[in-house]
């Protein structure tokens, strides 16, 4: 009896000992490179600096080249005050207030509690933050950008909008499990220049990678919405969005290895370039962000994008090319729906509706940008230097599941295409 009762005390206190092992190592791991606070904002801290007009203006930059304002800004609302849903895989996060307001926005935070936000990914209070912020990406953020960018911020009109509450499932709505997930995949560092690289590659580098965030859409997740690398640009599904940003580094989805740099840049400043456009959340992206970057930071995120390494796409199951029933039936469709503006032969018209042969976009894996954009529609952005560009009227309520079905495999498989058969059950989950 002695001996089973002394065998029960010695589970329980070796479970005791690793469970507090695990704690302290998940406390440990979250205070890594912990920035240092600096006090809290004085009348005479931003008189003396944080007022400057310079910095005022590099922020509204920076800030730009974050495209802060999508997330941080609802439809019609006040710019910056906060409060848009964010869907995610485990729940609704609302963004914050970001005007100068002292109740509800940033009016009380010192530098040092904002680039902590942004370097550590925690708020004022200490609380941790979710990565639907991605803190992941702007913890590669130099301490002077991240000043510039608040001076900015300290700069908007306050506007007094109370931040609303997340809605997260269980148990992700608790900082426990945010600590456990920062513990496994999160990792605080301010970049670092590669060696043997220029200075033009190290600044695209930075702005891809840090406050472009550009894998925050460019790269897979994993279960629990973790991703690689920053420059980790393979391609993935946005879940809450259904659209799949493909690899920045695969020649066969939007790899850009080949292209001039000219026309990068002309792509991320204006929306379209001989070799395509830009549509979906991409569009957004232009509309906010790239379009107001200098030309010499546009020349810098193109050529870091030219030097990635060539990768093969993700091996996905496709369904098999299709059927010759099925292929008369989409050229029937095609011709009637489609090839007034996008021509018989697929080629399209420059500078206004953009070819469909060899268009790698339309042949992706899986075919979720070409069955929305069929859908819903296909909208360039309007940029300055496009301000009227040319859109395509969705057919949703025009054609039926099988109908889209049909012409979207015709699409991906007409005029040298490779693409595989879409299948009705694909319309209906992109519609």
């Amino acid at each position: 009896m002695k001996r089973s009762m002394r065998r029960w005390l010695f589970a329980i206190l070796t479970l005791a000992v690793i469970i507090g092992a695990g704690v302290a190592l998940v406390v440990a791991l979250n205070l890594r490179d912990e920035a240092p606070l600096d006090g809290s904002a004085s009348g005479s801290e931003l008189a003396a600096r944080f007022t400057n007009p310079a910095l005022i203006e590099r922020g509204r930059y920076l800030a730009q080249a974050g495209n802060c304002m999508t997330c941080h800004t609802v439809r019609g609302g006040a710019p910056y005050a906060g409060g848009r849903p964010i869907d995610t895989p485990f729940g609704v996060v609302h963004s914050s207030n970001l005007t100068s307001d002292a109740d509800t926005g940033l009016g009380r935070w010192s530098a040092g509690q904002f680039w902590r936000a942004l370097h550590n990914g925690r708020s004022r209070d200490g609380r941790l933050l979710y990565p639907a912020f991605p803190y992941p990406n702007y913890t590669q953020v130099t301490r002077e950008d991240s000043d510039a960018i608040y001076a900015y911020l300290r700069s908007l009109p306050p506007v007094a909008q109370p931040n609303r509450p997340h809605a997260l499932r269980f148990p992700y709505d608790t900082q426990a499990a945010l600590a456990v997930w920062r513990a496994l995949f999160f990792r605080p560092g301010v970049f670092q220049p590669q060696a043997g690289q220029s200075e033009q590659w190290n600044r695209g580098a930075y702005l891809v990678g840090g406050l472009g965030h550009c894998n925050a859409c460019h790269a897979g997740r994993n279960l629990l919405g973790a991703t690689g690398a920053a420059l980790e640009l393979g391609g993935g599904m946005i879940a809450a969005q259904s659209w799949y940003a493909p690899s920045l580094a695969s020649p066969a989805e939007a790899g850009v290895g080949d292209w001039p740099a000219d026309e990068i840049v002309q792509l991320l400043k204006t929306g379209q370039s001989p070799r395509g456009i830009v549509v979906g959340p991409m569009a957004e992206v232009v509309v906010r962000s790239t379009q107001h970057l200098s030309d010499a930071d546009l020349q810098a995120m193109a050529a870091f994008l030219k030097s990635l390494p060539p990768s093969e796409p993700r091996r996905r199951p496709a369904a098999p090319p299709a059927s010759g029933e099925l292929m008369k039936r989409g050229a029937v469709l095609y011709e009637r729906h489609c090839a007034d503006c996008h021509g018989a032969d697929g080629q399209g018209q420059p500078h206004a509706y953009p070819p469909l042969a060899g268009n790698r976009a339309v042949t992706l894996e899986p075919p979720a940008n070409a069955l929305r954009i069929v859908l819903h529609g296909g909208y360039a952005p309007a940029t300055a230097a496009n301000p009227r560009p040319f859109g395509m009227p969705p057919f949703a309520a025009q054609l039926a599941d099988d109908e889209i079905a049909a012409v979207v495999s015709y699409i991906r498989a007409a005029w040298g295409n490779r693409g595989s058969e879409v299948r009705s059950v694909e319309v209906v989950r992109y519609r």
